[in-house]
């Protein structure tokens, strides 16, 4: 039984991180009408942001975060405004086709601004563990845990209960109309972006002391939320951070107790299935257009 809540317990911490990256996927999704496969590089580029204050400026580490957070906000803002803003006119294909652009774009700068070799990021709380139930967390994973629960509850306040939010979701209905009854469009698509570069960022400072800050810290993460929104389902904003909680339980029950080769791969195949009876995801609904 203790394995069973340890496995459960690192699963909420990952699952935290792949949630976070999944929210600023369909938020962006849902305002912008592109799929942005960048979300990834542009996390990692802003989590060296992090790394490089942190190493080469001997900031403290809140602080460096704090740095990092502005620069996914400056990036998020200039992605939007000089380039998304300009392919209103073109298609959804081409939008996606620009992100994959993109991350070419930061692969190639990141190593200029910080190098080549690999960087070492501490965790945020550096030391103690809690005993649950005979299974043990570390309180950074358990600070993890409330951080990415805290911040998705908090957007799910905000896109609830605030006019923003209301301005995101009248967004994500119509743009067409939002602009017409005043909604300023934007100013929410660049507040998305914004917003999901923060998210990145946050998930990359979370997964980068598991391993050590390089070109390809995020791409599991990246990989990992694009398939928890198709298994939520792209027509809500809460379905891909069930979507991801799912993956991460799910996959890490699958490496213990099934395969721990195959594991990852038998998940794939089990939302693969899953797919083909239900295509529109867990909450995902089929859309209507009437004629």
């Amino acid at each position: 039984m203790s394995t069973f809540i340890q496995i459960i317990l690192r699963s909420l911490e990952t699952g935290s991180i792949y949630a976070l990256a999944a929210l600023g996927i369909i938020i962006i999704y849902r305002t912008s009408y592109t799929t942005n496969f960048a979300q990834g590089a542009v996390a990692m580029f802003n989590t060296f942001v992090v790394t490089f204050l942190f190493n080469k400026f001997g900031l403290p580490l809140w602080l460096a975060v704090i740095g990092g957070i502005l620069s996914a906000i400056l990036m998020g803002f200039l992605i939007d405004v000089l380039i998304l803003r300009h392919t209103k006119n073109v298609s959804p294909v081409a939008k996606q086709i620009i992100t994959l652009g993109l991350i070419m774009i930061v692969l190639g700068l990141a190593p200029i601004f910080f190098g080549v070799d690999p960087l070492r990021l501490p965790r945020l709380i550096e030391s103690g563990d809690l005993s649950l139930l005979g299974a043990s967390i570390s309180y950074n994973g358990l600070f993890n845990i409330a951080l990415g629960l805290a911040i998705m509850l908090l957007m799910f306040y905000i896109l609830q209960k605030t006019k923003w939010g209301l301005a995101i979701r009248t967004t994500a209905s119509n743009e067409y109309v939002a602009r017409l009854m005043g909604v300023p469009t934007k100013n929410v698509t660049m507040a998305a972006w914004g917003v999901a570069g923060v998210l990145g960022v946050i998930a990359g400072v979370m997964t980068a002391p598991m391993t050590s800050v390089t070109l390809n810290l995020m791409d599991e993460v990246q990989i990992t939320a694009l398939v928890a929104c198709v298994l939520g389902g792209f027509q809500t904003f809460h379905g891909p951070v069930i979507g991801a909680y799912i993956m991460g339980i799910v996959r890490n029950l699958l490496l213990f107790y099934v395969s721990s080769v195959w594991g990852g791969q038998i998940l794939y195949i089990l939302i693969l299935v899953f797919i083909v009876f239900r295509p529109y995801g867990l909450i995902g609904k089929k859309i209507v257009k009437k004629v």
